[in-house]
């Protein structure tokens, strides 16, 4: 049987309003899933209007307009549920979900479906629980000691990823998971008798201890950013009294 980083994978990204992940909007989705290395990829592409202007810095970066999303987008509600029943079906099928920088993405489709669904993704996946590999919190353990930015960009670069078309939903998601694929090779040793599930668990201790050290590191600047240890949901805010 071969290693996982040689079987089924799937890969998911958004493209949003902005990086609030309280308030800000999906404004496009990628589901890829590849059996092998060798494999073409699957692509599913989702493509919503959220209803509210897209702002310009969010425009620029992905390339989304309020017009275009209008034109060609779907209402939130049935594709946020798609979205979901895609997610819980690559669990079902025993695929782990590579997601870059995880609590960002996997937490704003929590809040889309708390606002257009009065659900969570919790909710939405029932009794079929993700298993998240986060190349970002993979790379930064295995390979701490490097310097450097860690972003999507860098870490095709470093692990030899092509990346065209930055910042699109699917060409993300299909870059992310070839660097996870990278990354297995290249700490084969170090992973070797580790599974995705028992990888799962151990990348929120990861993410955990990588948060308390760039919380430290804000203090000692004079940051007053707060760090979210949580990996790879944030716990919802309590509501207001």
């Amino acid at each position: 049987m071969p290693p996982w980083y040689d079987g089924p994978l799937a890969a998911f990204d958004t493209e949003t309003t902005g990086i609030d992940v309280e308030h800000d909007r999906i404004v496009s989705a990628a589901l890829v899933v590849q059996e092998t290395p060798r494999s073409a990829p699957r692509i599913t592409r989702w493509l919503i209007n959220p209803g509210v202007e897209i702002p310009e810095a969010a425009t620029a970066v992905h390339g989304l307009t309020a017009d275009h999303l209008a034109l060609h987008g779907r209402w939130p509600a049935p594709v946020l549920e798609e979205v979901a029943r895609a997610l819980a079906a690559q669990s079902v099928a025993g695929r782990p979900l590579v997601v870059m920088n995880a609590p960002f993405d996997l937490t704003l489709l929590d809040r889309e479906l708390k606002r257009h669904r009065a659900s969570s993704l919790d909710a939405a996946l029932g009794s079929h629980q993700l298993c998240v590999l986060d190349p970002r919190v993979l790379d930064k353990h295995l390979d701490r000691y490097r310097k450097g930015r860690r972003t999507l960009t860098d870490l095709c670069a470093h692990y030899e990823v092509e990346l065209t078309d930055a910042h699109e939903a699917a060409a993300d998601a299909v870059a992310a998971l070839r660097v996870v694929r990278s990354l297995g090779h290249r700490f084969a040793a170090r992973l070797e008798g580790l599974q995705p599930g028992e990888l799962h668990t151990r990348q929120a201790i990861w993410h955990a201890a990588q948060a308390r050290g760039l919380q430290a590191w804000f203090a000692r600047s004079g940051t007053p950013e707060p760090v979210d240890p949580h990996w790879p949901l944030r716990p919802a805010l309590p509501a207001a009294a």
